[in-house]
C-alpha cells in the first residue's frame, strides 16, 4: 500500500516541530505539510490530498473540534492535545485516536498503525466486490480479525448493519463475526432467494424466521424490526420461501 499522506495542525511551533520529526520516523507516513492555522489547511484537504490529520484542539482562531465539524468529507483524524476533557467529543467525532501531550513515540506509533489498518480496509471496501465461493456456491468469505473467514450461506441467521461495519450472526455460534463492510455490500453477497433485507439495518435468512408480525419478526429470541419500505417485498419473498 502507498504511504499515508498526512498533515499536522497546531498553533504551537515547537509542538509542530516535534510532531514532524516523529512522523518522519514512521515508514508508512508521508508528511505533506504543517499548519499553525487550521484554515490554511482547508484547500489541501478539500482537494482530497490528505489521508490523515494530526489535529490540535485548543487553538485561538478555531478549535480543532470546530474545524473538524466544518469539513464536509473529513479524512482520518488523530487528535493531539494537552487536555483530557475533549476525549468524549473526540469519540463522537469518530476520530482514530486521542493523544495527550507530551506524546510518547510508542503511543503515536500505535495510533498510526490504527490509521493504516483503517485505510487499508477502506481501500479493500472500495475495490470491486469479488464473491469467493465453493464449487457448489454454498459459501462466501469476509475479512475479519486480520484473516479471511469462510461463511456458509446456510449458517447465516441474520446480519446487522452498524455504520461502516456489519455483524454476521450464525447458527450455533454465540459471538457474531464483525467485518468492515456496509450493509449494501453485504446484501450483494447475500443476493439469494433465502435472504431478504427487512430494515435499513437488517438482512435476515427467511428459513430461520420463527414468527413474524406486520412490524417485526423473530429469529429464535431475537426480535428484528420490519421497516415500512421493506415490508411488502419481505412478505412476498417469505410466502414464496414457505411454499
Amino acid at each position: 500500500m502507498s504511504k499515508i499522506n498526512c498533515i499536522a495542525i497546531d498553533d504551537e511551533p515547537f509542538a509542530l516541530e516535534i510532531m514532524a520529526d516523529d512522523i518522519q520516523k514512521i515508514s508508512f507516513l508521508n508528511m505533506v505539510a504543517t499548519f499553525s492555522n487550521p484554515l490554511d489547511a482547508w484547500e489541501l484537504i478539500k482537494q482530497g490530498k490528505v489521508d490523515l490529520i494530526f489535529l490540535d484542539i485548543q487553538m485561538p482562531i478555531i478549535t480543532g473540534t470546530q474545524f473538524l465539524r466544518s469539513l464536509p468529507s473529513p479524512p482520518m483524524v488523530i487528535f493531539t492535545t494537552a487536555y483530557q476533557q475533549y476525549a468524549l467529543e473526540g469519540y463522537d467525532l469518530d476520530v482514530i485516536d486521542y493523544l495527550l501531550k507530551p506524546i510518547p513515540f510508542d503511543r503515536l506509533l500505535k495510533a498510526c498503525n490504527k490509521a493504516e489498518e483503517l485505510l487499508r480496509l477502506r481501500k479493500k471496501d472500495r475495490a470491486p466486490v469479488t464473491l469467493q465461493t465453493t464449487p457448489e456456491n454454498g459459501s462466501f468469505f469476509v475479512f475479519s480479525e486480520y484473516k479471511q473467514i469462510k461463511i456458509l450461506f446456510d449458517d447465516v441467521e441474520y446480519v446487522e448493519g452498524l455504520k461502516d461495519y456489519v455483524k454476521i450472526f450464525l447458527r450455533n455460534q454465540l459471538k457474531p463475526i464483525l467485518t468492515r463492510q456496509n450493509l449494501k455490500m453485504m446484501e450483494s453477497k447475500l443476493a439469494k432467494p433465502q435472504f431478504c433485507r427487512v430494515h435499513h439495518s437488517y438482512i435476515v435468512a427467511l428459513d430461520k424466521i420463527t414468527a413474524f408480525q406486520k412490524t417485526k419478526l423473530l429469529i429464535g429470541k431475537k426480535e428484528i424490526p420490519i421497516g415500512k419500505k421493506f415490508a411488502e417485498i419481505f412478505e412476498q419473498k417469505y410466502r414464496i420461501q414457505s411454499i
